[in-house]
């Protein structure tokens, strides 16, 4: 009878286990959905963040930062793709200027995502007096960057550029901004939810 109990025993823990562990991802999907249906892209919001679930469980920061270091990833992404187009053959000498120019401004976006980062991981675990400062400093930057990815294709315009080349920048940057548009909104949220509360 023992013998038959003991594994009984172990699939019951083992079933409440994976019950509780599937409830909880539930749970947490729901928060992401919940905070990303506010956001300009609520699908694309929660197919980057899904799977960072574990991460970012119900916190409201964790959500925000995340969503700041995926945008960052992405451009980071489209900028070495842009980098290889930049270098590769076929590409007329106006196309050339135009890809080259749109390099330096991707790179610019990784630079002000990069500072989003860093100072809004300054901004929750430095002194609640200086937060609305450095959280100020993280709006600034993503809506910059947010402001060069919708420009950085307008210099292949009036160029008869090449179509493929100005669509597969288009699909890059395209991905890089609507992340970043949804980052910026989650920092916003986040931003609201410590200092107003009434108002999320």
């Amino acid at each position: 009878m023992a013998t038959l109990t003991l594994p009984f025993l172990i699939l019951s823990i083992l079933s409440i286990a994976t019950f509780a562990a599937s409830a909880a991802a539930t749970s947490t999907n729901n928060f992401i959905k919940t905070k990303c249906s506010s956001t300009a892209y609520p699908t694309v919001c929660v197919q980057s963040l899904s799977s960072y679930a574990n991460k970012i469980q119900k916190s409201p920061r964790q959500l925000a930062q995340t969503a700041l270091i995926v945008s960052l990833a992405k451009a980071h992404y489209a900028k070495a793709y842009v980098a290889h187009l930049a270098h590769s053959s076929g590409l007329r000498p106006k196309e050339s200027g135009s890809v080259k120019d749109c390099l330096e401004v991707i790179g610019d976006t990784v630079d002000k995502l990069s500072k989003s980062v860093h100072e809004f991981q300054t901004a929750v675990r430095g002194r609640s007096r200086d937060f609305l400062w450095h959280m100020s400093n993280v709006q600034t930057w993503a809506s910059a960057a947010l402001t060069n990815e919708n420009t950085c294709v307008d210099g292949f315009k009036d160029q008869n550029a090449n179509g493929k080349v100005q669509n597969a920048i288009e699909v890059q940057l395209k991905g890089v901004m609507q992340c970043t548009s949804n980052a910026l909104a989650l920092v916003n949220q986040f931003a609201n939810s410590k200092y107003f509360p009434n108002n999320v």
